[in-house]
């Protein structure tokens, strides 16, 4: 037994010893004999060096690693190999022990993957952030072996669970964007629905708490009118199966509030204005070779019962996910006239939709390597494009792990998975990249198409080549897949760089017929002063005959001349328009914040007009075309932002004091009195650095109701204004507008 008194308080010791026993009884089918005393041999001298001890927010080490290793066994169904080289990857970091012991107790596949997991964590230890070339390797990490996603997968749902624990809030925040824009995408890539339910949900709670408990406790409120609801519908349809001679279970299951809040905001609705609040699963208890005709069947019997929509209907049955997802999905009307999701499956198929992989590998009876190769060596296909930026990757990358899939067929047969939405192109790419870049249309089912017709399921294509066609930078607009896109720019950019060369060699050329002996100096100032943001751009101007080369040296040699001249009298100006510039302040932290502050200069920054910050709030950057602009965390587009563009956030925090005025609108709603508007302009002309703008009034059915713009310098003096106006006689509501 390991000593852990100096590391644990009485009740952490007593959940280590319990999680302990869960973990290893777990796992007691895939250990071996002498496994367990093997890793108390290792561990009992490894506690005592402390390699475990707390982390700064004061998260127990080793409890931390106990609880990843129960989610990746219990929730994920991993095995002994990954579970060992997770309990054992923090000593070997901590050099309490060596990779070769751990290949000598064990196995090298147990030292591969902690080897593995050493690359990844050491990426983070040297800040990996989205924008960095770190990002590169570690997605490539991941791509490397499918357990290494969900030992990390494991570990930051392990993190979100003990969110409360971490009392740092710019750490929770970094935790639970990284988890919505990386983690949960992975997680559903590979089937772990439940897990990538659970965070999204967490994402939201540390991102939006407000709106998080705004919808739980509108669930809350509802759940009794909506289990009755679910209890109509399902008696009769059970009473139908049963008596079709089916064996079945059959339960109701809430939306999750992440899904919930997505709806609410894409439909810009209200809570109340949501219908299909739950799903129906109806899970079959079928023999293997009977599964889809009991689906069927099912299905025939709920939409004789109730009208299905046909434009919802969602058949992963014939053709099931490359995750191994498998279930009939149905839209049906149900009483009261109300939408109700359906899903049919099998418990087979159930226990793949919850557990994703590791069901898959139960059923197939494969091991844990294997699976999802296709999509991982796809993965590794862009990555090692040359020339990807890292920005470019993540958005690719991302965009893969949400599509739908659909299954088309050569000239010989052979299925190719594509992403919805793919073009004759894709698949030209599909197939290879050299048929991609010579591809000029396609035959689909016998008929001529353009490269850019958008496949459809079960559609046979042939792809018509040319040895003249090469890529063209219009293809990046219709092309869908990660892969075509990558391959097409990397064409583009080995073209534009020969290009742009012929141009250089052309200007050199001419120069020196002309004997202008133009300094590089003075060359890359005229490339600035025309706005050119790349010398690439310029040449290539140049190879298109955009810019007349005879025009561009004339005026290098106007403006080396100008340069060289000295004026005679320099004009006097006041020190009063002296302007200093100051840098921006650095941060000593994992990752680079932006400082914002109105005397900060060199940083391209806009307060956004959706949200309307001000000092005080808290606050995060987002990288648009226009520069960046600062978002209040509860902005209405953060959720979207997040986990859509999540490598375009920059954490960002005020500085010094907040001296400058920001305007914000404030909806007062009170008594229809008269006197109601002249005491709180009175109240509001008392507070000092604080001013009015304007004033908008309405009155509707005896309510007043006004919306004061204000200027005001943070979010302390807001706070102190709103309950002082909270005071006024006759006022009823208040709230800041975004």
């Amino acid at each position: 037994m390991m000593n852990t008194d100096k590391f644990f308080t009485e009740e952490e010791k007593k959940i280590f010893f319990s999680k302990y026993r869960e973990l290893f009884n777990a796992l007691s089918e895939s250990l071996e004999k002498d496994d367990v005393p093997k890793i108390r041999q290792l561990l009992r001298p490894v506690v005592a060096m402390e390699c475990y001890g707390r982390d700064r927010n004061g998260i127990n080490g080793l409890l931390r690693n106990m609880e990843t290793a129960l989610i990746a066994t219990k929730d994920i169904g991993l095995k002994r190999t990954s579970v060992l080289a997770l309990i054992l990857y923090r000593p070997v970091l901590k050099k309490a022990i060596t990779i070769e012991e751990v290949e000598k107790t064990f196995n090298a596949d147990v030292s591969l993957i902690i080897n593995r997991l050493l690359k990844t964590s050491d990426l983070y230890a040297r800040n990996t952030a989205i924008n960095s070339d770190n990002f590169h390797r570690l997605l490539f990490s991941f791509a490397e072996d499918v357990r290494v996603i969900l030992v990390m997968i494991a570990d930051r749902l392990c993190m979100m669970r003990m969110g409360k624990e971490i009392v740092d809030e710019k750490d929770r925040v970094r935790l639970a964007t990284e988890v919505s824009y990386l983690y949960a995408p992975l997680a559903h890539r590979l089937g772990l629905y439940k897990i990538k339910s659970e965070m999204e949900d967490l994402t939201l709670k540390y991102l939006d708490a407000k709106q998080y408990y705004y919808i739980k406790d509108k669930l809350n409120e509802t759940k009794r009118s909506r289990d009755a609801y679910i209890e109509k519908f399902i008696e009769p349809v059970g009473k139908k199966l049963a008596d079709a001679g089916l064996t079945f279970e059959i339960k109701g299951r809430t939306k999750s509030i992440h899904s919930i809040n997505s709806k609410m905001r894409k439909q810009k609705v209200d809570f109340e204005g949501i219908y299909d609040l739950f799903a129906i699963r109806i899970v079959l208890d079928s023999e293997m070779g009977k599964e889809r005709a009991d689906c069927w069947h099912a299905y025939s019997i709920v939409t004789d019962m109730y009208q299905p929509n046909p434009k919802r209907m969602r058949d992963w049955l014939s053709v099931p996910k490359t995750n191994g997802y498998e279930s009939l999905h149905i839209t049906v009307l149900g009483p009261q006239k109300r939408w109700v999701e359906v899903q049919i499956r099998t418990q087979r198929m159930d226990e793949i939709a919850e557990k994703g992989l590791a069901a898959h590998w139960k059923y197939k009876g494969g091991h844990e390597e294997h699976g999802l190769d296709e999509f991982l060596s796809d993965v590794r296909a862009v990555l090692e494009t040359q020339g990807s930026t890292p920005m470019d990757l993540m958005k690719e990358f991302k965009m893969d792990l949400y599509q739908d899939e659909i299954y088309v067929f050569t000239p010989n047969g052979d299925l190719i998975k594509l992403g919805k939405g793919a073009t004759v192109l894709d698949f030209a790419f599909a197939i290879h990249s050299k048929i991609g870049s010579r591809c000029i249309s396609g035959k689909v089912n016998g008929k001529n198409v353009p490269i850019k017709y958008v496949l459809n399921n079960g559609d046979t294509i042939e792809v018509i080549t040319s040895p003249t066609q090469t890529p063209k930078r219009g293809w990046l607009s219709f092309v869908a897949t990660s892969k075509a896109r990558a391959k097409i720019k990397q064409a583009l950019r080995e073209e534009y760089a020969k290009s742009a060369d012929l141009a250089k060699e052309q200007l050199q050329r001419r120069m020196k017929n002309r004997k202008a002996d133009i300094e590089e100096a003075v060359l890359m100032r005229y490339i600035k002063k025309k706005g050119y943001k790349t010398i690439t751009d310029f040449y290539l101007d140049i190879a298109g005959e955009k810019l007349d080369i005879n025009t561009v040296i004339d005026e290098c040699v106007e403006q080396e001349q100008k340069e060289k001249e000295i004026p005679e009298h320099a004009d006097t100006r006041s020190a009063e328009e002296y302007v200093a510039n100051i840098e921006a302040k650095e941060m000593s932290t994992r990752q680079d914040i932006l400082i914002i502050d109105k005397n900060l200069t060199g940083i391209d920054y806009r307060l956004a007009k959706c949200c309307n910050p001000i000092y005080g709030d808290p606050v995060f950057g987002f990288v648009s075309t226009q520069g960046i602009k600062i978002h209040r965390m509860d902005c209405p587009n953060a959720t979207e932002m997040r986990t859509r563009f999540g490598y375009r956030i920059i954490p960002a925090e005020w500085s010094g004091k907040g001296t400058s005025g920001y305007a914000v609108a404030l909806r007062i709603v009170g008594n229809d009195d008269i006197s109601i508007v002249t005491n709180i302009t009175s109240v509001i002309s008392k507070e000092s650095r604080v001013s009015l703008r304007s004033i908008n009034i309405d009155s509707v059915d005896g309510l007043f109701q006004g919306t004061f713009t204000i200027i005001i310098p943070d979010t302390s003096s807001l706070t102190v204004l709103i309950k002082k106006l909270q005071g006024v006689k006759g006022v009823k509501n208040i709230h800041r507008m975004n």
